[in-house]
């Protein structure tokens, strides 16, 4: 369970970084073909593209990175809560 336990943090902490990394990426000019940006956009993408969807155009202002945080913390909590019980 500790092994699972800890997945599921290095998962969600890599998650955030991926998408503050990707935040900061934006404001820079930066080559899209380059390969860790490539691989930033290819995890983070399948997270923000529903998001934005869902989420009203705020001209030109993206808040799918910071609903997305937000719902890869509560995804964390709930599941090492329910790790916990399990485990107890």
């Amino acid at each position: 369970m500790r092994v699972l336990y800890i997945f599921i943090v290095v998962l969600a902490r890599a998650l955030n970084v991926a998408i503050l990394t990707r935040v900061l990426l934006s404001w820079i000019p930066v080559d899209r073909n380059n390969r860790l940006v490539v691989f930033l956009y290819d995890i983070t993408e399948p997270i923000l593209g529903p998001i934005r969807r869902v989420m009203p155009n705020l001209g030109g202002l993206d808040l799918s990175p910071l609903i997305a945080l937000i719902l890869v913390e509560m995804a964390e909590r709930v599941l090492l809560t329910l790790l916990a019980r399990v485990a107890y």
